[in-house]
């Protein structure tokens, strides 16, 4: 089982962000932390079966470290008997309040990998993007982690937006592996409804050669890729976490907006601050047809180094595959078929499955 934990407080709202944050409910922190125990004890017990662990938890947001570390001392304390030193634990944070004292709190707490927000180490390009942050104090931000211990660092970073070229992304890039990270997460830039950027198509390049050269490029820098985003080290800095979403592995959703998936049943606390420190063990359900299942599985196997079992598929379907395969668009093995151009999965998955 895996769990996500949604803290969705942040200092500045992103111009590109369409997650569930609030920049004008912070006298609600208190409750919410409270509201958020209550719910993540409810979940434990429901849905854990006696002496079952956790394989990874995944603190984001919004932004957890806009949380004072003191108010995450309850969350841990009921973690405690569900955790085991294999227990990939993350957290999510933004360099401007990924403090010393937050950091050491974090660590102490048994979370092994930080994933920073930065997007950026171009000043311009981040006020662009509206990150509260500058380049400065995200090297700064990544450094202090590393000198506090943490040694599995995740950088963000996003391409695709007005201005950006291939020389531009290197120096960002360049920035980015002279620093102690073990792991890139590399995004373009997508537009979505309700945020600052919708309906500004001018500030959002569409560019695949950008991405073809950009993948490359962190690849020969010693960074593999191993999903159409992420790129890692070695396979041990791959996120856990990432892979049990892409597997279809149950997972718990605790907190306002987040999703939970157990035996094929999504479900969805109050998205609403105010409405989900009322009720936090209230939910909405959503049944997942064996079918919609698959379709998944497809789409997210092929946009990954995991692949997709063969025995999922039709004998019409393995035609199709097979097609592909002649072509060298797709490879496969005794059991899995798998995609190298994690760019082109979407297309794939829909060719296969028609």
């Amino acid at each position: 089982m895996l769990l996500y934990i949604h803290i969705p407080f942040c200092d500045s709202k992103c111009h590109y962000c369409a997650f569930n944050s609030y920049t004008d409910r912070f006298h609600l922190k208190q409750e919410y932390m409270k509201a958020l125990a209550k719910q993540l004890q409810n979940d434990l017990k429901t849905h854990l079966k006696d002496d079952e662990k956790l394989e990874t938890i995944f603190l984001g947001g919004g932004t957890p470290s806009t949380i004072k570390i003191e108010e995450y001392k309850q969350l841990f304390d009921i973690l405690d008997k569900y955790i085991t030193k294999d227990t990939e634990i993350t957290t999510e944070c933004n360099p401007n309040s990924a403090t010393e004292k937050w950091l050491q709190g974090m660590k102490d707490y048994g979370v092994k990998r930080i994933s920073f927000g930065v997007q950026s180490f171009d000043d311009e390009k981040l006020k662009k993007l509206g990150r509260a942050h500058n380049t400065k104090g995200a090297i700064s931000a990544i450094q202090r982690a590393k000198c506090i211990g943490f040694d599995r660092i995740n950088c963000d970073i996003i391409y695709g937006v007005a201005g950006d070229t291939y020389d531009s992304m290197l120096k960002d890039f360049d920035t980015a592996f002279s620093l102690p990270i073990t792991h890139i997460s590399a995004y373009s830039l997508t537009i979505e409804e309700g945020t600052k950027f919708f309906n500004k198509s001018s500030v959002k390049i569409d560019d695949e050669e950008l991405s073809y050269k950009i993948f490359d490029y962190i690849n020969k820098n010693g960074f593999h890729q191993y999903e159409i985003s992420n790129f890692a080290k070695s396979k041990e800095e791959e996120s856990k976490h990432n892979y049990g979403y892409w597997q279809h592995k149950n997972y718990l959703g605790v907190g306002a907006g987040a999703v939970g998936f157990v035996d094929n049943t999504r479900y969805y606390p109050n998205k609403g601050i105010e409405e989900y420190i009322q009720s936090p063990t209230k939910y909405d359900y959503e049944e997942i047809s064996n079918e919609d299942k698959k379709v998944e599985q497809v789409l997210l196997g092929f946009r990954c180094s995991l692949g997709v079992d063969k025995s999922l598929f039709t004998k019409e379907e393995l035609k199709r595959v097979g097609h592909l395969v002649e072509e060298n668009k797709l490879f496969q093995n005794d059991t899995t078929i798998i995609n190298r151009n994690f760019l082109l999965a979407d297309e794939l998955a829909l060719y296969v499955l028609e």
